[in-house]
């Protein structure tokens, strides 16, 4: 490991940039960056920011939504953390908190804007990238192609085959999950494939 990926990681996980924007939030909570990730990982999952169990826990996806997106990957808790192989790159690393009405705040955007392009400068050994909602795809893909969610999800195959955009493995999507069958038919078996060539 090159002292330069040890010393971003060491600075990545003392940031403290939105400590001043999180004790403003209902939450009124300090920064704790969750840094899941390795030069050697194969796949990406590059996610929206952490929840608060996870804030809690110190563990990516420890929560309903990475229950339901291991599903989707098939793939088990040991394979899933194993930062060898996969990094967990959020477009922010902190919980964001929530507004004073309960809603979920969006991630800030310094946290990319600082830390991002580092990080992926050194994952040079990417087989595929999983874009889990609008913040990871529109980073990734740029607007242009990631207008919304469901139509950057639609055209899944068009970001093939190093990219598959996804929803937030959220709870709260069980409704657009029904209402588009054609993510568990066609997308997911896809994606299934694809994530076992890359862990080969």
């Amino acid at each position: 490991m090159s002292a330069a990926f040890t010393s971003l990681k060491d600075d990545l996980s003392g940031c403290a940039i939105c400590a001043d924007r999180f004790a403003a939030t209902a939450t009124h909570h300090t920064p704790r960056p969750i840094v899941w990730f390795e030069k050697s990982a194969r796949i990406l999952i590059a996610g929206q920011a952490p929840g608060t169990k996870v804030h809690e826990a110190g563990i990516p996806f420890q929560d309903r939504s990475g229950d339901r997106l291991r599903d989707w990957l098939a793939i088990d808790a040991e394979a899933f953390y194993d930062r060898s192989r996969i990094a967990i790159v959020p477009m922010a690393f902190c919980f964001p908190g929530y507004s004073t009405t309960g809603s979920d705040l969006p991630p800030p955007a310094i946290c990319a804007k600082t830390w991002r392009s580092q990080i992926m400068d050194h994952l040079t050994d990417l087989r595929l990238t999983l874009l889990i909602g609008g913040y990871a795809q529109k980073w990734h893909l740029g607007a242009d192609k990631a207008s919304n969610v469901t139509g950057t999800v639609q055209n899944w195959q068009d970001h093939l085959p190093s990219a598959i955009p996804l929803p937030h493995p959220s709870w709260r999507n069980t409704a657009w999950l029904k209402a588009n069958p054609w993510f568990e038919t066609d997308l997911l078996p896809v994606l299934r494939s694809r994530v076992q060539k890359a862990l080969l």
